[in-house]
């Protein structure tokens, strides 16, 4: 089978199509799917271009979506011709948070879904939302479960409450349309004029350009009438940390979930405290997580957004558009 492989000394220059050995038939509790659809995240970035450390000969790619092909003995979950689709950390079942680092996310500590088969666990897939497509489907193993979780899961997110969105990448995307089926109001920021318009067309109430306005986090609050949002979706790291905390309100709730601005910095101690509000680190989500989000989709009510599609032999050039930083939402990988 094709799968793309990534060759020490780890770059995108290095990132080579090869043949490998076809994964064969499922054993016990193990299915076989046929893979068509990836799509792109900062992590997957950071382990293509060497800048996070894997084994050479890894497989890229943490999220991955196809068709079952053949279910191994005790496995009733999923049968031939079910759509599936990947979990990013396929040992997380259930319950709080039990993985800290990623030595069993896939495309990092074990090989990723850039080939076209694999046999796997059962319990690594779970169904994908109805009427998706594979590169849709893909989406949710990671930028999709972590909006998910920020919102739904640890922020217990309820009609009428006000969101913060930092940027128009595939998790403030997603985390937008989750808001505004939710019945959420919610202010969005970007460097763009042109992506803040989409971002109106999704149902953003209130944008602003953060190049233009540096205090945003006070025009963030402003806009709630001095209140300050319930809820933040941070993903930029500590050079935009302070401004989250300037927008959100007393009592509120910041997910920190990226880091673009960089892997440590200066947290606004002070006031943070007098906010009183919960900063919480999280990394994705569980597959039982994974599989309620399923069923929110399943009304049909949001589709993901995909930039552009990729195919599978043009990975480096999706990674390179990816760090050119003008997509708006997901980018896809389909075969």
């Amino acid at each position: 089978m094709k799968a793309m492989v990534l060759r020490a000394p780890i770059d995108l220059d290095r990132l080579v199509t090869e043949d490998r050995a076809d994964p064969g038939d499922p054993g016990p509790g193990e299915i076989r799917v046929a893979l068509h659809g990836s799509s792109l995240n900062y992590h997957d970035l950071g382990v293509a271009t060497g800048r996070m450390p894997t084994d050479d000969g890894r497989i890229p790619l943490a999220d991955g979506a196809g068709v079952v092909e053949a279910v191994g003995a005790g496995v009733t979950e999923f049968a031939a011709g079910d759509m599936v689709v990947s979990c990013f950390f396929p040992d997380w079942q259930d319950g709080t948070p039990t993985v800290g680092d990623f030595s069993r996310t896939p495309g990092d500590g074990i090989d990723g879904f850039a080939r076209e088969y694999v046999v796997l666990p059962a319990t690594a897939f779970t169904h994908a939302p109805k009427g998706f497509d594979a590169v849709e489907a893909a989406t949710i193993t990671t930028a999709g479960l972590t909006a998910w979780r920020a919102l739904i899961v640890d922020g217990k997110l309820k009609a009428g409450d006000t969101v913060l969105l930092l940027g128009t990448g595939g998790v403030s995307i997603w985390a937008l349309q989750i808001a505004k089926l939710m019945g959420a109001t919610v202010a969005i920021t970007s460097s763009s004029d042109e992506k803040l318009e989409r971002a109106r067309g999704l149902g953003a109430d209130f944008t602003l350009n953060y190049r233009e306005q540096q205090g945003w986090g006070a025009a963030v609050r402003d806009w709630t009438g001095g209140r300050g949002v319930d809820h933040v979706v941070e993903v930029g790291g500590p050079g935009t940390l302070a401004q989250s905390i300037d927008a959100v309100r007393v009592g509120g709730h910041i997910s920190l979930i990226g880091v673009l601005t960089g892997a440590s910095g200066e947290v606004p101690t002070a006031a943070l405290m007098a906010k009183q509000a919960r900063l919480q680190g999280l990394i994705v989500g569980s597959r039982r997580e994974q599989q309620e989000f399923v069923r929110a989709l399943d009304s049909g009510k949001i589709r993901p957004i995909v930039d552009r599609r990729f195919p599978l032999d043009q990975l480096a050039e999706a990674f390179r558009y990816e760090m050119a930083a003008g997509h708006f939402g997901k980018i896809g990988v389909e075969w």
